[in-house]
């Protein structure tokens, strides 16, 4: 037979799917499209919008579900603001609040001042930091109310027992985090300040403290948020006063919507210190920027 010729048709390279139009980054210019518009979106409305719609929302679902469930089960906020109002021209709300910001300024206080020392001795000294890591985080996983009772016996209901019991419930946290920092020192900054001669103590003082600044600044927001939990439990137990005072009355009495008063003050305070904090660390640690792509 004779050879056919091949033609045009065969000779031909598949179809190749055709790739819509990219932007310079290299992705498709209709993602970038809708990626630029959720973040100007996001950018006119700010962070401060943000948490005000997501608080809207909280209190709209809060009062719909008080709605089934009645006053006495759970109360609206709309019943709780006046609460708030008889309670703070009653004087009873600004008393109890005192005495709950003094136990807890004292206890936190008291945490503060030695776990940022023990968590840089811990850190800065590696054989003393390995022999008592287990022991602290051991002691961090210990239920701190199970030891109320000892405490209550060892230091009595007043004051000094109330402060022992929020020391307790801070100061582990605070220790941890701030080893931690310590040891996550930036090793490359380390190496460079020896290799121009700077001390031991100059690269402890200016590299490695630094450096676990927002480690210390966080382990201090945990501690503030387990501090008032600890100054509720020490109120509690001990001496009733303060805000935990409230919260039993209250309770005992069925006046949920104010109880509900003190729970809503302390959640305001937790929120108020944390945001303090990361106002302050924001003005000591200038160095730290974070940059996430969305």
């Amino acid at each position: 037979m004779a050879d056919v010729a091949p033609t045009d048709s065969d000779t031909a390279e598949p179809a190749r799917p055709v790739a819509g139009p990219t932007s310079g980054s290299g992705r498709p210019v209709a993602a970038e499209t809708r990626k630029s518009g959720v973040t100007r979106l996001a950018g006119r409305i700010g962070i401060g919008g943000w948490r005000l719609i997501v608080l809207v929302l909280f209190l709209v679902g809060w009062h719909l579900a008080s709605i089934p469930a009645g006053r006495l089960l759970l109360p609206s906020p709309i019943d709780v603001v006046p609460a708030f109002l008889d309670l703070v021209r009653s004087g009873r709300l600004p008393l109890a609040l005192g005495e709950s910001l003094l136990v807890f300024g004292s206890g936190y206080l008291l945490a503060v001042l030695t776990a940022i020392p023990i968590g840089v001795l811990m850190g800065g000294i590696r054989p003393l930091g390995a022999t008592l890591e287990i022991y602290v985080n051991g002691l961090n996983s210990m239920p701190r109310v199970a030891f109320v009772p000892l405490l209550i016996l060892w230091f009595g209901l007043g004051f000094q027992a109330k402060i022992v019991i929020v020391w307790l419930t801070a100061v582990f946290p605070i220790i941890i985090n701030t080893y931690a920092g310590v040891l996550n020192a930036d090793r490359e900054l380390i190496e460079a300040a020896r290799s121009f001669g700077a001390s031991q103590r100059q690269i402890f003082v200016r590299i490695m403290l630094p450096c676990a600044l927002p480690y210390i600044i966080a382990g201090l927001r945990i501690g503030s948020s387990l501090a008032i939990i600890g100054t509720v439990v020490a109120e509690l137990y001990t001496a009733l006063s303060g805000l935990g005072y409230l919260l039993v009355d209250f309770g005992h009495r069925f006046e949920t919507a104010k109880y509900f008063v003190p729970v809503v003050v302390l959640m305001g305070l937790g929120v108020l210190i944390s945001e303090s904090l990361k106002l302050l660390e924001h003005r000591l640690a200038r160095w730290k920027s974070t940059t996430i792509e969305l």
